[in-house]
């Protein structure tokens, strides 16, 4: 098993090396010259050869790689063209956004998906089997932004139940030091850890973070409830199942200590496809509900050509990606004792 990590991390490496040369030859690809693409249309040549000048253009491409890489491997993503502030420093102030509706989104998705998928799985053939399956189809085929906007123009226009849009962060000053600095700490309700400003604390965080987590994880629901019900509607099929029953053993634990313990390895592994797809879903649903974080960097930083933002977001989604593949594969030996590395 530690053999099996071991090689599974070193395996990362030669991977995130090659999005690494990639996201280096991004600015290189683009058509042009890439210091007149970032400064746009109405530059003065001053500008562009200043551009040229702080992205080290007019090195030979080698040397700018390992200049680059050097500056990598110490933490350093390069500074933002046009705010001029360190990428490190823009992603930790946009970071906390996006992983709290990460996290919510998919503990919403596999709490209600997985008791659907089973539920649907048992009753198979049934009426509540079909409108689970006919929730999942819709529920896939719809996209975010027009689940997104329905519920925004019904929950929170017209019922006036949640906030149109916006984020409040769960962290608020609990007190002041000895040095006079503020205490962060987690509360119901209280003083914003950064603005100062009330309106910050757990009641606030929950009341803006719901629409957008239910409205992105609807496509997650779809996804892990269809495969949980295939995998689970597999595993009752087996004669192990049927001795479970024959012993007397009661439906609830034949379904859970049984059948779902069985079938998790599949649900696992969408569980994990549904974590990386996420990265895309912050996308859009951070846009529409004007959530500042990682999503809405994203974007500004592709509509401003800001190209050290674009590099640093792609070498964390990608390094992300590469976690959460690697904690899948590790997980199924956990699920299931039949599997040895």
């Amino acid at each position: 098993m530690f053999a099996y990590v071991i090689r599974r991390i070193l395996a990362t490496i030669p991977v995130m090396g090659v999005v690494a040369i990639f996201v280096f030859l991004l600015l290189h690809l683009t058509p042009g010259d890439p210091a007149a693409v970032i400064a746009g249309d109405y530059a003065s040549p001053a500008d562009v050869e200043r551009i040229r000048e702080t992205l080290g253009l007019n090195r030979p491409l080698h040397i700018q790689f390992f200049t680059w890489a050097g500056r990598l491997f110490q933490g350093d993503l390069g500074i933002s063209i046009f705010s001029k502030v360190p990428v490190i420093k823009l992603i930790g102030q946009r970071i906390e956004p996006t992983l709290a509706l990460a996290t919510t989104t998919i503990f919403f998705a596999v709490l209600v998906a997985v008791p659907l998928g089973v539920l649907a799985a048992w009753k198979s053939g049934t009426w509540i089997d079909r409108s689970v399956m006919i929730f999942a189809v819709l529920g896939f085929s719809v996209p975010i932004f027009i689940i997104a906007y329905s519920m925004i123009w019904t929950l929170s226009i017209h019922l006036h139940w949640f906030p149109v849009q916006g984020y409040k962060s769960f962290l608020i000053q609990t007190g002041t030091g000895i040095d006079g600095a503020a205490i962060i700490g987690i509360g119901f309700e209280g003083v914003c850890r950064d603005s100062g400003r009330s309106g910050c604390g757990l009641v606030p965080f929950f009341r803006h973070i719901t629409l957008p987590s239910v409205a992105l994880g609807l496509v997650y629901v779809a996804l892990i409830a269809r495969i949980t019900r295939a995998s689970v509607m597999e595993v009752l099929t087996e004669d192990y199942i049927r001795t479970a029953h024959a012993k007397g053993l009661s439906s609830r634990v034949v379904l859970i200590r049984h059948a779902l313990k069985n079938a998790s390895v599949p649900i696992v592994t969408v569980i994990g496809i549904g974590i990386a797809l996420l990265l895309g879903g912050v996308v859009v649903t951070e846009s529409v509900f004007n959530i500042p974080g990682l999503g809405r960097l994203t974007v500004d930083a592709i509509l401003h050509r800001d190209y050290p933002i674009i590099q640093g977001l792609i070498l964390i989604f990608a390094g992300v990606y590469v976690l959460i593949n690697l904690l899948v594969d590790i997980s199924y030996t956990f699920l299931d004792p039949r599997i040895r590395y």
